[in-house]
């Protein structure tokens, strides 16, 4: 029998661990009253089981990616599974809230230190006619994530304990660690006499903690108060000196080199615009099901599922289609689909059929199918081999962002249309069927947060189209001055690879 292609073995484990964290992304939504509850905790609180994981996965992305192209991408992704996996044990066995915050911390270092390089070593091993029709393979896992976290979710709820939504994690790490472990390896020799820039690390850090923070907590008390104005400060003042000093350090975390090619520049802006627009959709809906529609956590879930399933049928399909006519085209369709599907869940009032939400939904996730994988095909296409950490985490550093920023604009949205008590309790899911005058507020609310989400769309369907060339520009014009040197060796060694598989 004829052995399996390399680029295929690291394709199958990258997906296993996309599919990990895309089904830990969902599942834990649905068991937060059930916390709340077991471990004597507040609603407060229990939001920082979801934002600290996003927190710390967000923050650490580019030092990791940094770290990978210094040390090897493999072994990061390797210690990513083990850590990912402890920090969900760790989830299921917390008896108390700090503790969970604190192991959902844990489980972020992993998931960042898997995210900042499954797309990297993805791009590594494949060639460029094929690149797309692996992202959109990937891609199918975050569709299938979304579709069996909720499934999966409701099934451990309804008969055990919440417990059991973290420790499931447990049997999938192990064998996702020994399949890394024992079938991944790095393709490139690691750059010799780099310098990891620690103050770097540490600026952009502190800075972008402090931003996430205030546009969080700035929310709920107040944006104008001295406390989140101060964060707002720290921000500013620890990223603007970050950018300083990247521009001068020999060996960069962020290469801000990257951005001198408007394929990769430009990119990046689409990804981070459409995470903007779209992130808060699938919470806004969820809780409009649950406490406008009044249907059970579960049941508004499975009735979301159309999304998810058409992504993941479109994205390989996509994927293939961006190998052959480069991603501008697929993508930027993709960004104008989802602006139609959010201009048809504008019109959502709370006695709509279903049907009219599902035809959103189906539209949405032909957008998101047709979006994904060409982008990232095309903005991973862009970057310097010897870069790729850097640039899958300053991608997916800049997609969190924009989830954080969707999330809060939600929430400011659905706070100016309703009592803060109740908008906590409905974004939790922990009550039943709202008041009609609520209810009222809420869609109000909810469908004018829709309307700014089809401008941010428009914004990204503009930096999409924008981008430069049919395919992506070589990688040759991106490299900073320390690492031109070694370019002509890194780029010899990924031609010998290329022609083994």
């Amino acid at each position: 029998m004829r052995k399996l292609e390399y680029k295929w073995v690291a394709l199958l484990v990258t997906t296993i661990g996309s599919m990990m964290v895309a089904i830990d992304s969902t599942i834990v939504i649905l068991g937060l009253p059930d916390m709340l509850q077991d471990l004597h905790s507040n609603l407060v609180r229990m939001t920082w089981v979801l934002m600290a994981y996003l927190l710390v996965s967000t923050v650490l992305l580019l030092t990791f990616g940094r770290m990978a192209d210094m040390f090897g991408r493999v072994k990061m992704y390797n210690l990513g599974f083990i850590i990912f996996t402890i920090g969900s044990v760790a989830c299921g066995f917390s008896l108390s809230d700090t503790m969970l915050i604190g192991s959902r911390v844990v489980q972020g270092l992993g998931g960042a230190m898997l995210s900042a390089n499954a797309m990297a070593i993805i791009t590594e091993v494949f060639p460029a006619k094929q690149r797309g029709q692996a992202m959109g393979i990937n891609a199918i896992t975050w569709g299938a994530g979304s579709v069996l976290g909720p499934v999966l979710g409701g099934i451990i709820l309804a008969l055990g304990s919440w417990r059991w939504i973290f420790l499931v994690n447990l049997p999938i790490g192990i064998v996702a660690t020994l399949l890394a472990y024992l079938l991944l390896h790095d393709i490139a020799p690691n750059p010799k006499g780099e310098r990891f820039d620690i103050w770097g690390a540490v600026l952009f850090s502190v800075g972008l903690v402090a931003l996430l923070l205030a546009i969080t907590g700035g929310i709920g008390t107040g944006w104008l108060t001295p406390s989140i104005l101060s964060l707002f400060a720290l921000a500013v003042v620890t990223l603007a000196l970050f950018f300083v000093r990247e521009r001068r350090f020999a060996y960069p975390m962020l290469d801000l080199s990257l951005f001198q090619n408007h394929t990769y520049a430009f990119s990046v802006a689409a990804a981070t615009l459409q995470s903007l627009a779209i992130f808060a959709v699938n919470f806004l809906l969820i809780f409009y099901l649950q406490g406008v529609r009044a249907f059970t956590p579960l049941t508004a879930a499975l009735l979301i599922l159309p999304m998810p399933l058409v992504s993941s049928i479109i994205g390989p399909l996509s994927g293939r289609w961006a190998d052959r006519i480069g991603g501008k085209i697929p993508a930027s369709l993709g960004l104008a689909a989802q602006a139609l599907a959010l201009l048809v869940l504008f019109t959502l009032t709370p006695t709509t059929p279903y049907p009219v939400l599902a035809l959103a939904l189906v539209i949405m996730g032909v957008g998101s199918g047709l979006f994904w994988s060409p982008n990232t095909s095309t903005t991973m296409g862009a970057a310097p081999r010897n870069r790729l950490g850097v640039a899958s985490a300053t991608l997916n550093t800049m997609r969190n962002v924009g989830m954080v920023f969707s999330f809060a604009l939600a929430l400011a949205v659905a706070a100016a249309s309703m009592p803060p008590a109740v908008m906590n309790a409905v974004f939790l899911g922990t009550v039943g069927h709202l008041a009609s005058d609520i209810s009222a507020d809420f869609t109000n609310g909810m469908v004018h947060a829709f309307l700014v989400s089809v401008v941010i769309c428009a914004l990204a369907v503009v930096f999409s189209l924008v981008r430069e060339g049919r395919r992506p520009a070589t990688a040759a014009t991106l490299e900073t001055p320390a690492a031109r040197s070694e370019a002509r060796s890194e780029e010899s060694a990924g031609a010998r690879t290329a022609g083994g598989q």
